[in-house]
């Protein structure tokens, strides 16, 4: 197979580009406001139109928390290490840090600034979930309960119960998440003299 042009790299790099906007929920006039690009070129930049170049690719790189090399396909080299993929939903990104195939699994969790807070929207599925906040500060809605949490801080949770998560005041969030399956809760022990069975939660 051909190796890719730089010609074929750069027209790939529009459609990335939009398709990233696309998953973070971001309109074109609201990527020009967080970026003071203006939107008429960062539709050109979407659309081909526009050849990208560091000037802006930079800010775009920052404000979807991406490798720079990811915004133009670059490939990795010199690492040995396996690089999981990262799946985009709800808007969010999750990096997955696991490939367990039972048990618990662990991602990072990123949730992308906005001009204005989203409304939460509560989901419910089987397992238990165990959260820790990197950075800004994480709005969770559990039930009738509403909680800030800030950097340090950790929740764990039945997500049977309905839940969402969020920035709480429109910043970027990042947060360690360990997922288990029904029943399946993280055990934190703070003593090390103290058995396993006062320890376990069942």
């Amino acid at each position: 197979m051909d190796p890719k042009t730089d010609d074929d790299v750069l027209d790939a790099v529009g459609p990335r580009l939009r398709a990233l906007r696309r998953d973070h929920g971001i309109t074109l006039a609201g990527l020009a406001a967080m970026t003071g690009v203006s939107e008429s070129t960062l539709s050109r930049l979407e659309s081909g139109q526009r050849r990208p170049s560091l000037e802006l690719l930079l800010p775009l790189a920052r404000i979807y928390d991406v490798p720079l090399d990811d915004l133009v396909g670059a490939a990795r080299t010199g690492d040995p290490r396996i690089h999981l993929k990262p799946i985009r939903r709800f808007g969010m990104t999750f990096v997955p840090l696991s490939r367990r195939p039972g048990g618990e699994h662990a991602f990072k969790m990123i949730i992308p600034a906005r001009l204005e807070p989203l409304e939460p929207t509560p989901q419910t599925h089987e397992g238990f979930e165990w959260l820790y906040v990197l950075n800004g500060r994480l709005r969770l809605v559990i039930g009738e309960r509403d909680l800030t949490l800030s950097p340090g801080e950790a929740a764990e949770f039945d997500t049977s119960t309905p839940h969402w998560l969020g920035s709480a005041d429109g910043g970027p969030v990042e947060l360690l998440i360990l997922f288990g399956l029904q029943g399946v809760r993280a055990h934190v022990r703070t003593d090390p003299h103290r058995s396993s069975q006062a320890g376990s939660r069942r």
